[in-house]
C-alpha cells in the first residue's frame, strides 16, 4: 500500500483528493498520457490523487459494446502505474472472483453503483484488506449507503468511502441531491462526488449511455461548496474515441483549468 492511500480522508479542512483516469483501460500508452498529465496537474495543485480504470466493463448497454483488453493486461498497466508514477490506484470489480484478482494489483477496489447492495461482493472486497470504494446506487437513499459500508465494515475492514453519482430521474437522466452528500458524511466515512457519470443519460433507444459533459463543471463547483471530500471523474484526451462513455467524459486538456477553479472554491469555504 502506497502511503500517499490516506490522503483519502473525510475532513472539513485541506484539499479534496481527485479519483480520476480514463473509464476503462484502452491500452498502456493512452493511459500513461492520462495518468501523467492528471498527476502533473494534481501535483501542481497539491490535490491528493488516485489513478482510476476500469480492468473491464461488464455491465455494458449492448453485447457488442467494448469490454477490456484482457484482465491481467489491463490490471498490469494499472499496476504498471502505480509503480512508475508512484500514485495508488483504483479499479471497479464486479464478481467475488474480481475482488482476489484485482486485489494483487490495486490499491482500491470500488463497487460499481447497480452492485452497492450484493452482499456477497461487499465481503469478498472486504477480506482482500484493500481500501473499498462503495458507489451509491442511483436507486438508494445517501442514509441507506450506511448499511453498505457495514457490510464492509463487520466484515473486518473498516477502510471503506462512498460515493455519489446521481439518483435516477425518470428513465434518461440522473440528478444530484447535495443533501445526500452530508447525510452520506455523517457515517464518518469519506465521501467523494462522481462528476461525470452525474451526467449520463443512459437507457437511450440506441443502446449507448449519453451525457451532459458541458455541466460537470456546475456540478462540481456545486460539490465542492458544500463540502465533499473528493471528486471523481472520468477524462480522455479525444472522449469522442473513448472505448466507453466518452458522453460525459471531461476532454483531458480541460482538467487543469476546472481543478484550478474548484481549489479556489474548496478554500473559499472553509477560510
Amino acid at each position: 500500500m502506497l502511503n500517499t492511500l490516506p490522503c483519502i480522508t473525510h475532513t472539513s479542512c485541506g484539499n479534496f483528493f481527485l479519483l480520476a483516469g480514463p473509464c476503462v483501460i484502452e491500452g498502456k500508452d493512452i493511459c500513461f498520457e492520462i495518468a501523467c498529465r492528471i498527476r502533473e496537474i494534481a501535483d501542481k495543485l497539491q490535490i491528493p490523487f488516485v489513478f482510476k480504470g476500469s480492468f473491464k466493463k461488464a455491465n455494458r448497454s449492448r453485447i457488442d459494446s467494448f469490454t477490456g483488453i484482457g484482465d491481467r493486461k489491463a490490471l498490469q498497466i494499472l499496476a504498471d502505474i502505480r509503480e512508475r508514477l508512484h500514485v495508488p490506484v483504483i479499479t471497479d470489480i464486479h464478481t467475488e472472483a474480481d475482488a482476489a484478482l484485482a486485489a494483487e494489483y490495486v490499491d482500491v477496489l470500488q463497487i460499481p453503483a447497480f452492485l452497492c447492495r450484493q452482499t456477497d461482493l461487499l465481503v469478498a472486497a472486504a477480506k482482500t484488506g484493500k481500501m473499498i470504494n462503495i458507489k451509491k446506487g442511483q436507486f438508494v437513499a445517501p442514509e441507506a449507503m450506511k448499511y453498505a459500508a457495514d457490510k464492509v465494515i463487520q466484515s473486518g475492514n473498516s477502510r471503506v468511502m462512498l460515493t455519489d453519482r446521481g439518483t435516477m430521474f425518470g428513465y434518461h437522466d440522473l440528478m444530484v441531491d447535495y443533501r445526500g452528500i452530508k447525510r452520506m458524511q455523517e457515517t464518518g466515512l469519506p465521501v467523494a462526488l462522481d462528476i461525470t457519470h452525474s451526467l449520463q443519460q443512459p437507457n437511450t433507444t440506441e443502446g449507448v449511455t449519453g451525457g451532459l459533459p458541458q455541466l460537470i463543471e456546475t456540478i462540481a463547483r456545486a460539490g465542492v461548496a458544500v463540502g465533499v471530500d473528493g471528486i471523481f471523474l472520468e477524462t480522455h484526451p479525444d472522449p469522442a474515441n473513448a472505448k466507453s462513455d466518452g458522453a460525459n467524459m471531461l476532454p483531458l486538456d480541460q482538467l487543469e483549468g476546472l481543478l484550478q477553479r474548484l481549489v479556489k472554491i474548496r478554500y473559499a469555504s472553509i477560510s
